[in-house]
């Protein structure tokens, strides 16, 4: 017995989920967990169904391809672990949050490892027993410094990469190669104060809330589609360096809550926003 999760994304028609669970129910697969949602402006439906049983992914797969609209997109994932590279630059507080949960068991992900432009993380990563490499941008344009970058990822077969801090804006070409597979926080709540020195923004705007946003990297800065949100207040005593520091528990947590939904598949993307189920 397997458990396996059956992701459909389609064009809205009815009777889609009477479809898909009669075929479900046809290969003896019980449904443990299921969600749907439609949405009315797209006319696009998608569903996420938790199942149990043994299968043929094949057959099973063919059979909907018959049952559904045409151009119809379905994936049965297993309960494997996702693997993730995690890119940093200097600050700890997102990648020890990562290192600490997957150590504990609450975010369910294996580490292939960690690289940076600066080798400042070295020592907390190794205190995990992952692999840390340092690949320095001095004398290097973009460019060069991503191949070189990209010789050391590419080694990992990553699932996901995690931008927890890496401050330095990617290229198109590292962009597309992992499309819709880089992960990022970014220290706002977006659209607000998009690019550096968002909490410098914040307080020259006079904000009475700062958050963070977990987002998939696009070619466009900081507006590809969003994951998470959160916030906290603050108020005129706030200067930029005190948003910063407070902000921090922000970044940590919408972090690695996105990534939670992400490696267990519960993140639809379309077009430039995100389904969650």
């Amino acid at each position: 017995m397997e458990k396996k999760i059956l992701l459909t994304h389609c064009k809205d028609a009815p009777g889609l989920i009477s479809k898909i669970t009669n075929i479900c129910y046809k290969h003896q697969l019980n449904i443990i967990h299921n969600n749907e949602f439609v949405d009315n402006t797209s006319g696009h439906f998608f569903m996420r169904t938790e199942l149990h049983g043994y299968f043929n992914d094949k057959i099973l797969l063919d059979e909907l391809d018959q049952a559904l609209p045409q151009g119809v997109s379905r994936q049965l994932v297993g309960p494997n672990q996702k693997r993730i590279v995690i890119m940093v630059t200097k600050e700890a507080h997102c990648l020890g949050d990562i290192l600490m949960k997957s150590y504990d068991g609450s975010l369910n992900v294996d580490i292939a490892a960690v690289v940076s432009n600066y080798d400042t993380l070295k020592g907390l990563t190794e205190k995990f027993d992952i692999p840390y490499h340092c690949v320095s941008h001095i004398g290097l344009d973009r460019e060069e410094h991503e191949a070189k970058m990209l010789e050391i990822i590419d080694m990992y077969n990553a699932d996901y990469l995690v931008l927890a801090k890496y401050m330095r804006v990617l290229t198109p070409t590292f962009v597309e190669k992992y499309h819709h597979k880089i992960i990022n926080i970014h220290h706002s709540f977006l659209p607000a104060f998009i690019g550096a020195k968002p909490y410098q923004q914040a307080y020259d705007r006079g904000v009475k809330i700062i958050g963070a946003t977990a987002h998939f990297v696009t070619n466009d800065l900081d507006e590809g589609p969003i994951i998470k949100q959160d916030v906290i207040p603050v108020d005129h005593n706030f200067n930029a360096q005190d948003m910063s520091q407070a902000g921090r528990d922000v970044e940590k947590n919408v972090l690695s809550k996105a990534l939670n939904k992400v490696i267990n598949d519960h993140v639809f993307v379309f077009r430039n926003k995100t389904v969650i189920l």
